[in-house]
């Protein structure tokens, strides 16, 4: 069996991820081929759209969020992501358990007794008005017959896990600030999320099998896990296997494919991409080593923004005070950080409020 050493595996996966290369893809084809884009900080998505397509113009997000092409929803590993209408009503069954569980686990004690089917028929039954609320209108609505729970335990329950919602504009629009509106997906978007199919082999999980290779790999079974969050994928895997091609990485780790998809050479240069915070091209997969050293692993999941270097994760960047701050997490040669700094000035334009240039600095240690 072949083996895809590193650098293999992360020219493939910039590859698939739109860094190696910018598309001309719409937003909503671009949000429908990386399946979803994680988005619980509203205006993340806009940077990691500009990294991945050609003169991305925040307006056609904006108008993917208000003509209902694209909606801000919970679903993969319980985090809020930006998906196609399309997808969240597709994948939106085959999540429900694990949304479930990964509430009721965070919130044990709080949730201790409660019936969960009967809370979100409670729930449902509020809803029935077609009227947007907070999560915390909604629970108000409920205390009267729960008032033991905390209040975010049992608002997290329901707009989280039991009734699938959609996070209404203007909530993450462009240079918007505004709170969180719900609103079921099935008044949202005009039906009910599609049943979960009865047939064996998981229909739906083979599905997202293929959905996530074409985006993120070649990767494992965890690598799928890690991305969706769902653990019940056994079936979809061995329905489909005759469908991959196998590979194996340096750790001797089984990696699976689809045949077609790209996997460049690992000598393809790879340009300076700056990621948003909590992007997918790093959290997709259990074994990040493609993309991020181990040591650098905190980064990825406390909300920092990173550049991406010879295709690896090798700074922070922020936005502060005025400044444009870059914090090289290793020493960069000079025509990396020429390139870098070259980057930067784009984006920096891309980002521009119209209060004059912002400086770039960096925070060298």
């Amino acid at each position: 069996m072949t083996v895809l050493d590193t650098r293999a595996l992360n020219r493939a996966t910039l590859a698939r991820q739109h860094l190696l290369t910018r598309t001309d893809a719409t937003v909503h084809d671009a949000v429908a081929h990386l399946g979803g884009m994680q988005a619980q900080q509203p205006q993340e998505p806009f940077i990691g759209l500009w990294s991945r397509l050609h003169a991305f113009e925040p307006a056609a997000l904006d108008r993917a969020l208000t003509e209902r092409q694209v909606v801000r929803t919970h679903l993969m590993r319980r985090t809020v992501h930006l998906v196609t209408a399309d997808d969240a009503l597709a994948w939106r069954a085959r999540h429900d358990s694990m949304l479930r569980q990964r509430v009721t686990t965070t919130y044990r004690k709080e949730l201790a007794g409660i019936d969960l089917d009967e809370l979100a028929a409670a729930g449902r039954a509020v809803m029935a008005d077609h009227q947007p609320r907070t999560m915390a209108e909604l629970v108000q609505a409920l205390e009267d017959r729960w008032p033991a729970p905390p209040r975010r335990a049992l608002g997290e329950l329901l707009v989280a896990a039991l009734i699938p919602m959609a996070q209404l504009p203007p909530r993450g629009l462009w240079r918007t600030t505004a709170g969180v509106r719900n609103l079921p997906l099935a008044d949202w978007l005009g039906r009910d999320p599609d049943p979960l199919p009865a047939d064996d082999g998981d229909p739906v999980g083979q599905r997202l099998l293929r959905r996530y290779l074409a985006a993120y790999g070649p990767a494992a079974g965890a690598d799928l896990r890690s991305w969706c969050g769902l653990s019940g994928l056994p079936a979809a895997v061995s329905a489909v296997r005759d469908e991959l091609v196998s590979f194996r990485d340096a750790r001797g780790r089984e990696l699976l494919d689809l045949p077609d998809a790209p996997r460049p050479d690992p000598g393809t240069p790879a340009p300076v991409r700056f990621l948003p915070a909590f992007d997918n091209a790093v959290l997709g997969y259990h074994d990040r080593s493609r993309i991020i050293d181990d040591a650098h692993l905190s980064v990825s999941v406390a909300g920092l923004r990173v550049v991406l270097v010879d295709g690896r994760v090798s700074a922070t960047w922020a936005v502060r005070e005025g400044e444009f701050r870059i914090a090289p997490l290793r020493a960069l040669s000079a025509p990396e950080r020429e390139a870098v700094h070259a980057e930067a000035e784009t984006l920096t334009a891309f980002l521009d409020d119209g209060r004059g240039p912002t400086p770039i600095t960096y925070d060298d240690h």
